[in-house]
């Protein structure tokens, strides 16, 4: 149990991280706000499915091939880049309810495995990929509240007035950054489903803004962090080397993507 609180809001709270316990077995918050969030980006993924012109039984293997990959994707970069903490114990590896999912590594998972079965299939990988970069955005906006459950992925002191402390916060005011993740990935959603419906110019035009949306965010957030993973080189933070890198791939794709565009066909919106 967590007492947390935001004194300059004047907000105070309790929180627990179990739901319930069944013998020795307890069901915790973390996993269920993760899943209502991949539920939400699942029921969009499926009501858009005919405008981006994508099979419904193709688009189903391709989520559960992805889901997988992911949630394996997301632990192993975590585990990788704090090996030092997971060699002493490796069966700590396995306690995935005590946090460690990195996100990156979730979406390099999704994304490969996902693209590996849509390859397959015959899917258009572009626009499923459009249709993945929103649904990544309703599901990070969601899930980042496993780790306000968790008080976990918060930054370094700040006198702002949403400041967050509790116990894992040494009973400093924080910056509250799931909070900051959570609110632009929502407000990124709302912007790219926009462009969707008026703006979209070429297949994977969605996908590309959402890596440059990101991982905007992520670089800037990501220096406020005090539980980064950091690269065994130069004492760099792994999420902003990435996020840099996908602001820079994706803007450059995206000025050519609409340069091709201007002369190709109109994009097929049914199926």
């Amino acid at each position: 149990m967590y007492h947390v609180s935001f004194p300059g809001l004047g907000l105070s709270m309790e929180v627990d991280p179990v739901v319930v316990t069944i013998g020795n077995f307890n069901i915790y918050w973390y996993g269920i706000i993760i899943g209502a969030g991949f539920i939400l980006a699942l029921i969009f993924g499926i009501a858009n499915l005919k405008r981006f012109g994508i099979n419904g039984d193709a688009f189903y293997d391709c989520v559960l091939f992805g889901l997988v990959a992911g949630i394996v994707g997301a632990r192993l970069f975590y585990v990788i880049f704090r090996w030092d903490f997971y060699s002493q114990d490796p069966m700590k590896i396995f306690a995935v309810h005590e946090g460690g999912l990195a996100i990156y590594g979730g979406i390099i998972g999704a994304v490969g495995v996902g693209c590996l079965v849509a390859k397959i299939k015959k899917v258009n990988i572009p626009a499923l990929l459009d249709l993945a970069g929103m649904g990544f955005l309703i599901g990070q906006g969601i899930g980042r509240w496993g780790n306000f459950v968790n008080q976990e992925a918060f930054g370094t002191e700040t006198s702002l007035p949403w400041g967050m402390v509790s116990e894992n916060t040494g009973g400093l005011a924080v910056h509250p950054c799931f909070l900051y993740e959570s609110v632009w990935c929502l407000l990124g959603f709302g912007l790219l489903f926009l462009v969707s419906l008026k703006w979209r110019k070429f297949d994977g035009q969605i996908f590309l803004m959402y890596l440059v949306w990101y991982g905007l965010e992520r670089m800037v957030v990501e220096g406020l962090r005090t539980d980064s993973l950091m690269t065994p080189f130069l004492n760099l933070r792994v999420s902003q080397i990435i996020s840099g890198v996908l602001v820079i791939v994706g803007v450059v794709l995206l000025i050519r993507g609409f340069i091709k565009a201007r002369n190709a066909p109109k994009l097929h919106t049914e199926y």
